[in-house]
């Protein structure tokens, strides 16, 4: 995360707004030509190695993984042909103009990487290997930040399109080094065999292939929309507010997939487990993620001048509504799980439909209406709905409902989360913002309380402990730590 922040303020002070729009707009053609070419096979493919491990088969481990591995390969580079064959007409709906169409060209590589490193990927996650799948991220992380700045600081805007090969060259070799930890054993693949475990790959993986392809096809829809209406600078402006506010809760949404879908996947069967453990992961989700987004909204200009700069003033208010978004998108994940568990396709096809013409609807309108910020609006707005929308369905689906204590914690935090809103946007900047923090000290305070009641003491890092231990001294007895 760290790591994330320092190219966001290097690519901040060297590009500026521009630079920073542009290179949001390759990242989200990436974003959407490796969902199309993918066919969703990596998430299908968690599912189904991690099905295949639970029953002890090795032979049959060994045998998806391959398959996984030589379709992300054929995929990739269907991905890459794509771009190559239409590097002209994406440039002109993306940039408005055909100038652009050699970097269209290169990304297509960007592309390739990004779906073969997938695979091994999904198999280190599937097996949950979740100290091999944080050293892929972190040193992913190290070797694409020490290969993408000086490409950027030498090449200027030039230089962001070999800085996103580097990224994806880097992050596959972190992949395929920390996939070697895991031993199966050899097999040999007939073309039946391949052909099989491939089709139900692709079946399992259409409903993800969807859901990644409309979330980017929105994202695209989206930032055209701000550049044909403000420029390149207003699409800066939002990609800055949104890679802020997306770093700190993209960690814990990345958790519930590393982790809690495996998990969920394993007991889909059982409705009381499952609603149990949705229960469980929204609580701590929300206790983790609230105070830093309070945090984050309280001190939004100086969060951006930090982490970017004070050319990027205009993304201030749109971060604070990404914050708001971004707790209602934590909320909404969790029970969004189930229905990915149960493989319930069709009702998740329509979901995810449903969500892109409300977002990009929203979008389009406020846009009109309120210019930048409405995109902001917009967030808030699908997720709002969409929460409502899959609660529905779960329900339905499992019998889930939210505990009292979910409902208690939702309550305290959004009544946080409307003070500060209502105190940075009413009152002048200084006195807002204290308000906003007291918020945000108040959530932080209740946060930790809950979270120090949830884990073992002994779990507890040395340098936190006196301050955990005055919180014991001043709560009433510990209850057990819940298995």
């Amino acid at each position: 995360m760290a790591l994330s922040v320092v190219r966001l303020k290097v690519l901040a002070v060297l590009l500026g707004p521009a630079g920073v729009g542009l290179f949001g707009l390759f990242n989200v053609v990436v974003d959407l030509t490796s969902s199309l070419a993918g066919m969703g096979v990596q998430a299908s493919g968690v599912r189904q190695v991690a099905v295949a491990t639970a029953t002890g088969d090795l032979h049959k481990v060994a045998r998806i993984a391959r398959v996984l591995m030589l379709t992300s390969l054929l995929l990739g580079l269907v991905g890459a042909l794509l771009l190559v064959m239409f590097a002209a007409p994406v440039s002109n709906l993306t940039f408005g103009t055909e100038a652009r169409a050699s970097a269209v060209t290169m990304i297509g590589m960007a592309v390739f990487l990004r779906i073969f490193a997938g695979a091994p990927t999904a198999i280190i996650q599937a097996n949950r290997r979740i100290g091999d799948l944080a050293k892929v991220t972190i040193v992913g992380a190290v070797l694409n930040t020490v290969t993408a700045i000086p490409l950027v600081y030498y090449f200027g805007e030039a230089g962001i399109v070999p800085s996103m090969l580097a990224v994806g060259l880097t992050s596959l070799i972190a992949a395929l080094w920390y996939r070697r930890n895991i031993r199966l054993p050899a097999i040999r693949l007939s073309w039946r065999e391949f052909t099989v475990e491939t089709r139900m790959l692709i079946t399992l993986g259409f409903a993800f292939m969807v859901s990644g392809l409309l979330t980017a096809g929105a994202a695209l829809v989206i930032r055209i929309f701000i550049v044909q209406q403000s420029g390149v600078n207003a699409a800066g402006n939002y990609q800055a507010a949104w890679a802020l506010g997306g770093i700190y809760v993209g960690f814990i949404l990345q958790s519930m997939g590393t982790d809690f879908y495996p998990r969920l996947s394993a007991v889909s069967t059982d409705n009381g487990t499952c609603n149990r453990m949705v229960n469980e992961q929204a609580r701590v989700s929300m206790l983790l993620a609230a105070p830093g987004l309070l945090g984050t909204l309280a001190l939004a200009p100086l969060v951006i001048a930090v982490f970017y700069s004070t050319k990027f003033v205009d993304a201030v208010p749109l971060l604070r509504w990404f914050c708001v978004g971004m707790l209602l998108r934590v909320v909404a994940w969790p029970m969004g799980y189930v229905i990915l568990a149960k493989g319930a396709q069709q009702m998740f096809f329509w979901t995810e439909v449903a969500a892109t013409i409300v977002h990009v609807g929203l979008a389009w309108l406020l846009l009109g209406v309120i210019g930048l910020e409405g995109a902001g609006l917009a967030f808030i707005g699908l997720y709002a709905w969409h929460g409502v929308l899959i609660y529905y369905l779960v329900r339905r689906l499992s019998g889930f409902r939210w505990s009292t204590e979910n409902l208690a914690l939702g309550a305290i935090f959004a009544g946080l989360t409307g003070f500060a809103v209502l105190a940075v946007e009413l009152m002048p900047l200084w006195p807002g913002a204290v308000v906003a923090l007291v918020c945000t000290s108040v959530g932080c305070w209740f946060s930790l309380n809950q979270l120090i009641r949830l884990v073992p003491e002994n779990w507890v890092p040395l340098p936190l402990r006196p301050a955990v231990y005055f919180v014991l001294r001043h709560q009433p007895e510990r209850s057990a730590p819940r298995g």
